[in-house]
């Protein structure tokens, strides 16, 4: 008996791309050997450098995906929002280039969308994070609602949005804007955090999320947001005292950046 065939009909695949066309064409090429076909697939691209725009007209050709360029490099705001606009299906699976789906992700994917189509209220489906979401009402098949409440001390549940992959309605920009753009890519995303939770969106993730997609930057194509080492240290370290004033310091931000938003 062959491998189980999932075609989701409902569904564009949009892949924001900057100089990783081997990561790119990996992602693509997962999809096909797992059995997945979308309606449509865009990828967009962010003025990547030559060499590798040549060789996404030759993905083009191999994967048959609308490509959406730009002249220059914009930001990943831009990116997503030109990517997103050029869609034509009722939901966009978002996913960057530097991801790679498991063996879990076509069924993951597929209750997903049942769940979405069930409870229109719901704007978005994670599949993957860094840290687990504090506050979450389980829902059916392993999926959670995260819940927002501002008052809890929590930072980490202003997350409800990431630009890690997921599932969303592409009505997603006319519900809650335009990603910001003229800022880096960490600062766009917190703020279309921000507005997620301001507009009470919807958001729902698998209990299994680290086990859905891998994040795997090669040597030869490394990840496009550079990060300075003290300040990855400060962001990520267990060192008791900076945890507790990172902590505060994020509790307080996220909520003044909340309220004069």
């Amino acid at each position: 008996m062959g491998q189980e065939l999932f075609i989701f009909k409902e569904i564009a695949l949009l892949v924001t791309h900057y100089n990783r066309s081997l990561s790119l064409e990996r992602l693509l090429q997962s999809f096909i050997d797992k059995r997945v076909r979308f309606n449509e697939i865009v990828v967009s691209d962010d003025g990547s450098k030559e060499e590798h725009l040549s060789y996404l007209h030759q993905l083009k050709e191999k994967f048959g995906f609308k490509l959406i360029c730009s002249d220059i490099n914009r930001g990943l705001a831009n990116n997503i929002n030109k990517g997103q606009r050029a869609v034509n299906s009722p939901f966009t699976l978002y996913i960057q280039e530097d991801f790679i789906p498991t063996e879990q992700f076509p069924r993951r994917l597929k209750e997903g969308l049942e769940l979405m189509k069930k409870d229109s209220q719901i704007d978005l489906v994670r599949f993957y994070a860094y840290h687990k979401h504090p506050y979450l009402k389980p829902i059916q098949y392993g999926f959670s609602e995260m819940e927002f409440h501002f008052w809890r001390p929590n930072f980490w549940q202003f997350w409800c949005y990431s630009d890690h992959p997921h599932l969303r309605k592409s009505s997603f920009l006319e519900r809650f804007g335009n990603f910001r753009e003229g800022l880096n890519s960490d600062r766009a995303e917190f703020k279309m955090a921000i507005s997620f939770v301001q507009k009470k969106g919807k958001s729902i993730i698998h209990e299994s999320f680290r086990d859905i997609f891998i994040q795997a930057n090669s040597q030869a194509e490394p990840s496009q947001v550079p990060r300075k080492q003290f300040r990855k240290y400060l962001q990520l370290t267990d060192f008791f005292p900076i945890k507790i004033i990172r902590t505060i310091y994020r509790n307080i931000k996220f909520r003044i950046d909340y309220l004069i938003t």
